[in-house]
């Protein structure tokens, strides 16, 4: 694990968890006489994946003592090497990972001294302590040995006081206190450490003991200084920005020699192949594709003859393809796990409308981050996914440092929100085919809702999803067969780092699942609802957007539900009637905080983002994201463009000031949320958000008015 990496997953962790045995218990006299290393990666054990050695203590001889508990005695270790001479090799095992030891402040203690006494570099690695996470999952516990771990959490002791054996057994006491601290709100490295920094009086004791401090206070890595540069373009342009236009199609029965000719009349370096010659209508699954390099393979293999060959025999099916919505980073990252030069481009629908070759994208890279999209789209379970997911708040940091908006990296993360759920939904049917539930009964679309929909995640999130199925009744056999997968896709998403939704919206549970029909239904009653109590968490849904499975089917629902609410002026007041924009500024500009902070989503971004919702709904604007909703109501209505366009610029200023906060806070271990620190702001910044406040202050009136004006 990269040590900047502050927000990497307890779940996915790379680690090596150790332990010393030494001739005695006092850090400022023992000698260190065994050293052992057991590798996680990606919070899972290595095979192969350890250190075992036993050291020689030039000069002392081992108490009989300290020899009853670990079995060494001096005849053991007689001709062992000493610790100068092993001390590189382990220092290249441990290599950047984090170390875990139970009680490591000893160790680090020992480990420290025995370099000095070397005149080896003592390099501090990041560390957690298993004794000072187990305290805090389960303060109650009369004890916190290893054994009282081990037999706490129901896990195997192997080999005690043996090092080997006792970083066998702390790795697996790590590994089962991760749910549990979880359930803690404790799920990034940087969280474990905040919270082991407020166990005071245990840390007082070990350093009173003499032992280093078993964890350190994060610091936030300086992004101009530690993290790569690298071009942004990549995360500020589409896919549909660059996509050629229209792809070409041939008919599967036309001969090469005539696809040849094709290419080179258009000079292009591939067509694609489907059951009609057009340029849109053909589901990607159902296409095929043939490049320049494919035609000259079948001349090199079947000479002349190859020429009046069908092209649909040597077509690649299915045709690789990006969503023309996805940043191209998505496409630049599919090319390169694929090992492909040529990508379809599809619509909502998953009909392609455009392509994209290797030749379009030659001049765009991004560096490491970009392998993000494809990690997500290959992770093969929540492991996995966590694994990627991790790098997330780096690459918002990195896009920051950058310069970009905070709207367009809240784009980035809501569509890698949407990679990762729609990911979990694949992950989720192969569990339930392995388990014997058989495949989806019905096509269906995954769909994410909120700000996910909209473009607009931030990095304080929780689950938004939704299914959509092609039939079946309430508590049909359908729809129980997509119970079971929300309850899946919810549990990988929470694992990997997604907590459940406070707010129930998630596909487990039944007003958030339904086929068709359902969902036709549901509108309906919703249109008819009287009160706002009746509406939680229904204007959502007007966000939605498919991340898995049938498009086309979250695309219905979609127009079906702007339909269904077009003019309705009492229904888009209900979902606003309980939004308030509480004061925030003082009589002569101070602005008002709580603990030195602003809630800057209760304090506008809120009322901001349901308005536009609202006046989206009620005029028929299907955009998604708040300022271009706010640009087609500016389009449709007279009103006053000023008002509007304050808005829209206050809602760019909230989400930088939020962004900006909650990287600061995830690379200090505080859980993100929209709370931003006034003081930490510039002047500059100062002046941006008392600009931003007072935009809101008549948005109650401004919405109001707007709803009811045709």
């Amino acid at each position: 694990m990269d040590r900047a990496n502050s927000g990497a997953p307890l779940l996915s962790l790379d680690a090596v968890v150790i332990d010393t045995e030494t001739t005695g218990l006092d850090p400022r006299y023992a000698r260190v006489i065994e050293l052992a290393g057991l590798r996680l990666s990606a919070g899972k054990p290595v095979a192969d994946g350890s250190f075992r050695q036993l050291l020689r203590p030039a000069g002392q001889s081992i108490p009989a003592e300290t020899t009853r508990v670990h079995g060494i005695d001096d005849a053991m270790v007689a001709d062992a090497p000493l610790f100068a001479d092993v001390w590189p090799g382990f220092r290249a095992f441990l290599g950047q990972a984090v170390v875990i030891g139970h009680t490591v402040g000893f160790d680090l203690a020992v480990l420290k001294r025995e370099c000095d006494l070397a005149g080896l570099p003592w390099i501090r690695p990041r560390t957690l302590d298993t004794r000072l996470l187990a305290q805090i999952a389960a303060p109650e516990l009369a004890g916190y040995t290893l054994e009282h771990l081990a037999a706490w959490l129901g896990v195997g002791t192997a080999d005690r006081h043996s090092a080997l054996g006792d970083a066998t057994t702390t790795a697996r006491v790590f590994l089962a206190l991760v749910p549990r601290l979880r359930d803690h709100g404790i799920r990034t490295i940087a969280e474990a450490e905040r919270a082991c920094l407020a166990l005071t009086a245990v840390l007082d004791d070990q350093a009173r003991s003499g032992w280093i401090d078993a964890v350190e206070a994060p610091a936030r890595a300086d992004a101009e200084g530690t993290l790569k540069r690298f071009d942004s373009y990549a995360y500020r342009h589409r896919n549909r920005d660059i996509m050629r236009v229209p792809a070409v199609f041939v008919e599967p029965g036309i001969s090469i020699h005539d696809a040849l000719a094709r290419l080179a009349s258009e000079r292009i370096s591939a067509v694609y192949v489907g059951p009609h010659a057009v340029s849109g209508g053909v589901k990607a699954a159902e296409a095929g594709i043939v490049t320049e390099r494919d035609l000259l393979r079948a001349i090199a293999r079947f000479g002349a003859a190859a020429l009046d060959l069908p092209v649909g025999q040597i077509a690649s099916r299915p045709l690789a393809a990006v969503p023309a919505d996805a940043f191209v980073y998505r496409a630049i990252g599919r090319m390169n796990r694929l090992k492909t030069r040529h990508l379809g481009v599809v619509d909502e629908a998953g009909d392609v409308i455009g392509a994209l070759s290797a030749r379009d994208l030659l001049h765009l890279r991004a560096g490491e981050a970009i392998s993000l999209g494809e990690e997500i789209d290959d992770a093969a379970d929540a492991h996995a996914l966590a694994v990627a997911w991790a790098k997330l708040p780096r690459v918002a940091e990195s896009l920051m440092a950058e310069g970009l908006p905070g709207r367009d990296i809240a784009e980035v993360i809501s569509r890698e929100l949407g990679a990762l759920t729609g990911q979990a939904a694949v992950i989720a049917e192969r569990i339930m085919w392995q388990r014997g539930e058989g495949e989806p009964p019905c096509g269906y679309a995954m769909i994410v809702l909120g700000s996910a929909g909209r473009g607009e995640s931030l990095l304080a999130m929780d689950q938004d999803n939704a299914v959509i199925f092609e039939r079946g009744e309430p508590d049909g056999e359908e729809d129980r067969w997509f119970a079971g997968l929300g309850t899946h896709v919810a549990d990988i998403l929470h694992e990997a780092g997604v907590p459940y939704c406070r707010g129930g919206v998630m596909a487990k549970n039944a007003p958030w699942r339904g086929s068709v029909a359902t969902w036709r239904n549901r509108i309906d009653h919703w249109i008819m609802r009287a009160n706002p109590e009746d509406l939680l968490s229904v204007d959502i849904f007007f966000d939605l957007r498919a991340v898995h499975g049938d498009g086309s089917l979250a695309v219905a629902i979609r127009q079906a539900a702007f339909a269904a609410a077009e003019g309705q002026a009492a229904f888009a007041k209900l979902l606003v009637e309980d939004v308030s924009i509480p004061s925030s500024l003082k009589l002569f500009g101070g602005i008002r905080t709580k603990g030195g902070r602003i809630d800057l989503k209760a304090a506008g971004l809120f009322g901001i983002v349901a308005a536009a919702r609202a006046m989206a709904i009620r005029h028929h604007v299907l955009a998604r994201s708040t300022p271009a909703r706010l640009a087609g109501v500016k389009a449709l209505v007279d009103v006053s463009e000023a008002d509007l366009d304050a808005l829209v610029a206050a809602q760019g200023v909230f989400v930088d000031l939020i962004l900006a906060q909650q990287i600061e806070d995830i690379a200090h271990g505080t859980p993100p949320s929209n709370k931003v620190a006034v003081k930490r702001l510039s002047v500059r910044d100062r002046d941006r958000l008392r600009v931003a406040l007072g935009a809101v202050t008549n948005i109650d009136e401004l919405t109001r008015d707007l709803l009811f004006r045709d």
